[in-house]
């Protein structure tokens, strides 16, 4: 009976471990679901050599810009421009305007979305400053771009063909512990 509770023990010691390394890979797995599905709104990733092979169309969309910053973090945060009409499958810039309003530097990184969430894998991404820290010094103010392209297959998904509006949100939030590297040097 002894070797039947060690056993016991024994596997109920496994089980707990693996749900603690199940439950701190869920976040990076969850994301890198989104990444390749563009569920939840996520937008999907794509190289400037990828992107160079979708050719525009003569159907165009309106594409809104959202930017918005967790209260504790003392930065203007805005879209140089909030909406911008584009040929889907074209690349375009979107410029969004940081500025430090503390007499401190201060970091923060970005999360995104796009609503409607079914437009997230047609929204690519081909340079962003998402998920990078960045660092402002007092006053400072930086303009942040995104290159992005619709993806026209948009056009023949039945769910998202008579989408006219997309809208790409960022927010903001400040990072407590900055990281030494370069900010600036990701550019994803």
């Amino acid at each position: 009976m002894a070797i039947s509770n060690a056993k016991t023990g024994l596997l109920a010691g496994a089980l707990a471990v693996s749900m603690v390394g199940v439950g701190f890979a869920a976040v990076p797995l969850y994301r890198l679901f989104c990444q390749v599905t563009g569920f939840g709104g996520t937008t999907m990733r794509v190289d400037a050599a990828q992107a160079a092979t979708v050719s525009a169309t003569n159907k165009s969309i309106v594409i809104r810009f959202d930017a918005n910053h967790r209260g504790d973090l003392p930065w203007e945060f805005k879209p140089e421009r909030p909406t911008d009409t584009v040929s889907i499958g074209a690349k375009d810039m979107s410029i969004f305007l940081a500025k430090n309003l503390s007499s401190e530097a201060v970091t923060g990184t970005a999360t995104f979305n796009v609503t409607p969430a079914l437009a997230g894998k047609y929204f690519n991404k081909i340079q962003c400053f998402c998920f990078t820290e960045q660092t402002l010094k007092p006053g400072e103010q930086v303009r942040m771009p995104v290159l992005y392209y619709v993806d026209p297959k948009i056009m023949t998904d039945p769910e998202t063909q008579d989408i006219e509006e997309i809208t790409l949100s960022y927010t903001f939030y400040p990072v407590e512990k900055p990281n030494t590297v370069d900010p600036q040097a990701n550019g994803s």
